[in-house]
């Protein structure tokens, strides 16, 4: 057995009943995907629209593309065709425009609301009231082509565990409340996506369904050298 195939086996034997494996291959190369995804993977997540399109076109057609990085506006209508959860929806303005490229090609894009919890700045997100008054709004009643399925939240990056438990039990506190209100008859509200290589365990204690974890998996990458194919 390979060494991703050894991760990821070392790394699904650690989650919990239900939740979901988004192995984040960014900056990763096709081969290394490759070898994820002959060892069962089917789910990646990436946060570069240029490499996600390139990956797309290049590996099999049954893979789900989650897209996790910070989204610009022009760059939706390219990930529109084959994007199969947005997790990083964090603004009005991109959920509009998410909507109408969903809608040029005729597709319904599921979408995860970002909240910002975190004590950065660097983060992106809405807070948790701007999303209660967003997730009531009419503005959000309007858009045909999005499904909010959930939230995404990012804790801050502190060796506190006790910090980084309570801000995701407040993600879980307010999706719960979400649930029991705005989403009470819609099933397909049911996604908490939060946990990363170095805070997943403690995110599955506190309501996770989805955790993205790369370096566990691939190991380490040069961020500073680009992508090729």
């Amino acid at each position: 057995m390979d060494r991703i195939a050894e991760n990821l086996n070392r790394v699904k034997d650690t989650l919990q009943d239900g939740v979901q494996l988004v192995a984040v291959s960014k900056y990763h190369p096709i081969e290394e995907l490759q070898q994820a995804y002959d060892a069962g993977q089917r789910v990646f997540g990436e946060s570069h629209v240029q490499e996600v399109t390139a990956k797309e076109a290049a590996l099999p057609k049954d893979i789900q593309w989650h897209f996790i990085g910070h989204l610009q506006t022009n760059k939706v209508k390219y990930l529109a065709p084959f994007v199969t959860l947005i997790h990083s929806a964090d603004s009005p303005k991109l959920f509009k425009e998410i909507n109408k490229q969903a809608e040029k090609c005729g597709r319904t894009i599921n979408c995860l609301l970002q909240l910002h919890i975190a004590q950065e700045e660097t983060k992106f997100g809405f807070t948790m009231e701007e999303a209660e008054e967003y997730l009531m709004s009419e503005e959000l009643q309007s858009l045909k082509n999005v499904q909010i399925v959930g939230v995404m939240a990012m804790a801050t990056n502190t060796d506190d565990e006790e910090q980084i438990a309570a801000e995701f039990e407040s993600v879980r506190n307010f999706f719960t409340r979400m649930k029991q209100s705005v989403f009470a008859d819609n099933p397909n509200f049911r996604e908490i996506s939060m946990g990363m290589s170095g805070d997943y365990l403690i995110a599955q204690q506190h309501g996770s369904t989805m955790v993205r974890v790369g370096s566990m998996i691939f190991g380490e990458r040069d961020y500073s050298k680009p992508f090729t194919i």
